[in-house]
Order: structure tokens, then sequence, then C-alpha cells
């Protein structure tokens, strides 16, 4: 089996059913103990430091870990650093598969780019929706926990992040994905439901310091919605595979993220809004109109290299919380 490596959400049942195992390169970098080697890593080999530093990490990720047999780059619908990414990966000898997501979400071209890939692969589209119907079980899980993180108020805004960040891969190993989202809701179901005074969302990609979540409910506020983490899980279950994946939002036009974010604000009665962005990252134009189109308070914050939250930010998300501990 191979391991494959992917740069954001991809239809992985492609992959699982080629026989291989997909690798969320983002995860791999983050959560690993060699990260800041990592950076250096790309660093050294030319990397700007106006790069964001995700697109930095996963390459040093794959030079230097070495265990990845190729790597499927999302060229439409993901960051367009990626491009570059792809090119200075196959320079130094990695496989590179382009995928790409239709801006619209057009479900004819959406389905001509998986059978691209299911091609490469060769696999058939009966297989591909065999571990669709496969995989609805863990995204069940998902969905309970994403619901104990804002009904019954019994799992953290980081436990939430960790369960559904890892959807994108399964953390490679489906089964013990499964084993810890379990243990998760045991653990939830034994507590006492989360009493923080103030309910936040958080939008915008996955965070370089995940402890924002700890140092929020140090606060008396607790993150209930995680929206792009939400949809890597791919929260549509009832759905046919390629409604599923037409629904996804990310890759999409941010009006129609706008649309799935308002929603949840109304339906967790969400008091105000933690928008991160990366810097150096094109997304940080979006801000504009999230705080055009948004009916709550929001904190734009800004991640680089930091895998802790600082001092400045920390101070900031403390005042952030106040004032709408305030405006209730």
């Amino acid at each position: 089996m191979a391991k494959i490596g992917l740069t954001t959400t991809i239809p992985q049942e492609v992959i699982w059913a080629a026989g291989h195992i997909p690798v969320d390169l983002n995860n791999l970098f983050v959560s690993s103990k060699s990260r800041e080697r990592f950076l250096v890593r790309a660093r050294h080999d030319g990397y700007p430091r106006t790069v964001c530093p995700w697109i930095a990490g996963i390459y040093g990720a794959v030079v230097e870990e070495r265990g990845i047999d190729a790597v499927v780059i999302v060229t439409q619908g993901d960051c367009s650093n990626t491009h570059a990414l792809a090119e200075t990966l196959e320079d130094v000898g990695v496989k590179i598969i382009p995928f790409g997501y239709p801006y619209d979400g057009d479900s004819g071209l959406l389905r001509a780019e998986i059978e691209r890939l299911a091609r490469y692969f060769g696999v058939h589209w009966d297989e591909i929706l065999r571990v669709y119907d496969e995989l609805k079980r863990p995204r069940e899980l998902a969905r309970k926990i994403d619901e104990a993180t804002w009904q019954s108020n019994t799992v953290s805004g980081f436990e939430n992040h960790l369960q559904l960040v890892s959807t994108s891969d399964f953390n490679s190993d489906v089964s013990v994905w499964m084993q810890d989202a379990n243990e998760l809701l045991k653990l939830a179901l034994a507590r006492t439901a989360f009493n923080e005074d103030i309910r936040l969302g958080y939008i915008g990609v996955p965070p370089i310091f995940p402890n924002i979540y700890e140092e929020s409910e140090k606060i008396g506020a607790r993150v209930v919605f995680n929206e792009t983490q939400r949809q890597f899980s791919l929260p549509f279950t009832k759905d046919d595979f390629l409604t599923a994946y037409s629904k996804y939002t990310y890759p999409k036009s941010v009006f129609k993220r706008i649309e799935d974010i308002s929603n949840e604000i109304r339906a967790r009665k969400i008091d105000g809004i933690i928008h991160y962005t990366q810097s150096f990252c094109f997304r940080q134009i979006e801000d504009l109109l999230f705080r055009k189109h948004l009916d709550v308070p929001i904190l734009t914050i800004e991640g680089e290299c930091d895998f802790q939250i600082d001092e400045r930010t920390r101070i900031r998300l403390e005042a952030f919380i106040e004032m709408l501990r305030g405006l209730k």
C-alpha cells in the first residue's frame, strides 16, 4: 500500500478504493515534533519567508519524512501557492497528481475530475461508492461529536477541532479513528455540560496554534462551531456521494461559505466569530466580505510560524470576549 499525501480534503474514497493510504500533509506537518525542522528545510531550499508557513511546512514534511509515495495537489479550490508547491516537490522527485474542484460546485465537472483521479489509481465508480458507504459510519460519529459540542455542550472546541480536522484522512486508519471518536463520545456522555457564557464560532483554515481553544475557555468562552473542520467531515451523509462533495463549501466561492456560516450562527446561537487567517494568504482579503455579510462581531486573528498563541493575540482575544459579554 502506498501513502498518498493530500494538500487538502479530496474525495478520499478514491485512495481507499485503490488500496492505498491517504495522508493529510497539513496534519502531518502541524502535529509533528519536527515541525520547526520542516520549516527550516523549506527555507534552506529557498522558500521565501513571505510564503505561508503551511505551504513551506508541507514541503519540508514531504522532503524530510520521505514516507510519502505521491502527492495529490488540489490545483483549484485551495491555496494558489499549491501550484508552486507541486513544482518544487516534483523537482526533488515527488510524484504529483493534480485534482481540481469546480469553482461553482458543478456536479458534472466534479464527477469528471473524480473519474480522472480514479483512472489514475485504477478504480471504478462502483468501488468508490462502496467506500463512501463504508465511511458513513465514521462520518456519523463526527456528526455526533459536532452535535455534542453545541447541543449537549459536552465536547470542547479543541476536541471538536481535533476529531473533525482529522476526518480529511481519518488519521490514515479509519478503525483507530473510530475508536478515538467513540471514546470521546463516551466521555462526553458522562460529563456535566460546559457552562461558558460566550459561544464562539471559528471560521477559516484550521489554526497553526490550536491552543487558541484552551485560551478562549480560560476566559469563559467556548468554540461551538469549527467551519472548515466540519466541512472536512462531509456532514451530508444522507446525500449520495456526488451530491455530498458538491455541497462541500471549502473549495467554492466565499458566498457559499457565508451562507453555511450564517445558518450555523443562527442554529448554534453564536455570539461572535473568530476569523483565522494565515500570513501572506489570499484568504485575508475575504475578511472584508465576512464582516460585510455576517451579523455578529468578528475578531480576525493572523497566524504565522508560532505554534502557540502569543501574548498580543491572547490579549486581543480576551478583549473581544469581554466585549461580547458586554453586548449580552
